[in-house]
């Protein structure tokens, strides 16, 4: 039974899935007053424990404390809600690389009780507007750096009633800015219920079609007061870094909510380049480090260079699968382990993971307090230990897709059904298999073939095209697509990159297919569907 909501836009509550269809949560030890403000809770009531002096977020040249932080998002705060007219429950999309005032636009709308929805800044007009109509947002923030995109979405979209820029570097020289500059640093936040729905976060699945993840207030302490407390340990000496996009559960918990709930520090950088990166940690003597094995690889050559990254006490390795080569490797180099884990946006953030003193390579470890995981067969039914089968879970947290949208299929019988394969040896470790579906993931990212396969169709020259995920040792896996082009044009390397500037201006350009392979036809059923298995190695 839900709480009574503070929210007035109620659209939130109104498409929550239908309680039938939720997983049962486990919610013993994670106990909360009815009324929580998340914004709150790691600003305002930082500053009323003792921790206002302390180094809250760096940034852009400077550090700023957790009582700076408490009066910047209060004073923005009160533009969104006297000036913009922003009420509890409305949607604010929020568009901005990783630095200091993201989180502080986040932490505001979260204050005045809007459901907040983080975006890339790779993110075009047309993915943009697939947000703001599922999810109907009303308002937006933008850095003004990336306001043509936010400028196109909005001009296409009657919803989207407002568009406000911020000035994401620390000179404060925007609209937002300026608002909030003459503004109080005391505001009394929206009391909402800790049932209340905070934040969605979009996930684009196999299809290429997203879906909107609902997390309640309570959900994003949960993750903190159960992965980061348990697994990291996290003290008010801990000095975060990292290379996940805010926008992506997994680096809004990782970068910004485990520092701001401890006390500790967060380092945002714009561009988390490994190069970048090693010069925070060096800098800084950052001590916990979220990225992924990609970044570790680069970081180890760096040591054999020279890096000193000794601070480093935790190296988080998630978005794909961490090679046993790699986790050695760091721990002949360091003497440290490298925490394996795994999580998913519709999860929140990491629910299976090594700990500190309980490591092993190429295995993903063993549930986060309050979570309970198993493997299932395709009728359900648990598998013997040794035999692959899909990972069942259930915990604090759990799926809630916007409108109900495909929510059986990620939930059955109270179970989350993550979509991966996975192997419970009998010791009863967790390890990685293989994902249920054509997702690609690379570098981390997750990539939907479909979506650059629409991308690709949309260039003239292109008749047919079938992407698949690539083995590469870098990146995990590579977007490799196979393309038959128009009668009359040559195959060329210029053609090759003529199409992948294209998949580049069209969706995220991180999206684009790195390989390029020119074929006179694809494979294909009796009924014409293409077989992509054919063109994997081995197919």
């Amino acid at each position: 039974m839900l709480t009574n909501s503070a929210h007035t836009d109620t659209f939130a509550r109104d498409n929550l899935p239908a309680p039938e269809t939720w997983p049962e949560f486990l919610l013993d030890g994670f106990d909360y007053p009815d009324r929580l403000n998340v914004g709150v809770e790691l600003t305002d009531a930082m500053v009323a424990k003792g921790f206002g002096d302390n180094t809250a977020l760096i940034g852009n040249g400077r550090r700023r404390t957790y009582k700076e932080l408490a009066d910047w998002t209060n004073r923005i705060a009160h533009v969104l809600k006297d000036d913009m007219g922003v009420q509890p429950g409305n949607r604010i999309l929020i568009r901005s690389a990783n630095n200091p005032a993201m989180v502080a636009c986040w932490l505001a709308a979260t204050k005045v009780g809007a459901v907040v929805v983080n975006s890339m800044p790779m993110l075009r007009a047309g993915e943009l507007s697939q947000y703001v109509d599922k999810a109907q947002i009303t308002f937006a923030l933008c850095d003004t750096r990336l306001m043509e995109d936010m400028e196109a979405c909005a001009a296409s979209n009657p919803t989207l009633r407002r568009v406000v820029g911020f000035d994401g570097t620390s000179n404060h020289e925007a609209e937002l800015d300026r608002l909030a500059l003459e503004k109080p640093v005391q505001f009394d936040a929206v009391p909402t219920a800790a049932d209340d729905v905070a934040l969605l976060g979009f996930t684009s699945g196999s299809t290429g079609d997203p879906k909107a993840t609902m997390h309640f207030h309570r959900d994003l302490l949960i993750i903190a007061d159960g992965y980061a407390k348990e697994v990291l340990g996290v003290t008010p000496h801990d000095v975060f870094v990292g290379s996940p996009p805010l926008a992506f559960t997994f680096g809004l918990g990782g970068l910004a909510i485990f520092p701001l709930r401890f006390g500790a520090a967060a380092t945002l950088l714009e561009v988390a380049t490994p190069p970048l990166m090693i010069e925070i940690i060096e800098k800084y003597r950052a001590t916990v480090c979220f990225t992924a094995p990609t970044a570790y690889r680069a970081m180890l050559r760096a040591m054999e260079g020279g890096a000193d990254l000794s601070s480093l006490r935790a190296a988080v390795s998630a978005g794909e699968t961490l090679p046993a080569p790699v986790y050695d490797d760091w721990i002949a180099k360091t003497g440290k382990p490298m925490l394996d884990g795994i999580g998913a946006t519709e999860m929140l953030h990491i629910f299976i993971s090594n700990r500190f003193d309980d490591h092993r390579p190429a295995c993903t470890g063993k549930p986060v307090s309050g979570y309970v995981a198993k493997v299932i067969g395709p009728d359900g039914t648990d598998v013997p230990h040794g035999t692959p089968g899909r990972l069942a879970l259930k915990g604090p947290t759990g799926c809630r897709y916007l409108g109900g949208q495909r929510q059986t299929e990620y939930v059955q019988d109270g179970w989350n059904i993550s979509g991966d394969t996975f192997v419970q040896d009998e010791d009863g470790y967790f390890h990685f298999a293989a994902r249920n579906d054509d997702m690609i993931v690379s570098s981390g990212y997750n990539i939907a073939g479909p979506e650059v396969e629409a991308a690709l169709l949309s260039h003239a020259d292109v008749v047919e095209c079938a992407v698949i995920g690539a083995p590469d040792d870098e990146r995990g896996a590579v977007v490799e697509a196979h393309i038959v082009l128009s009668d009359g044009i040559i195959g060329s390397a210029e053609q090759a990159k003529a199409l992948q500037d294209h998949v580049k201006a069209v969706i995220a350009p991180y999206k684009y297919p790195r390989r390029v392979v020119f074929v006179s036809s694809l494979p294909k059923t009796a009924t014409g569907k293409i077989q992509r298995f054919m063109l994997k190695p081995g197919g």
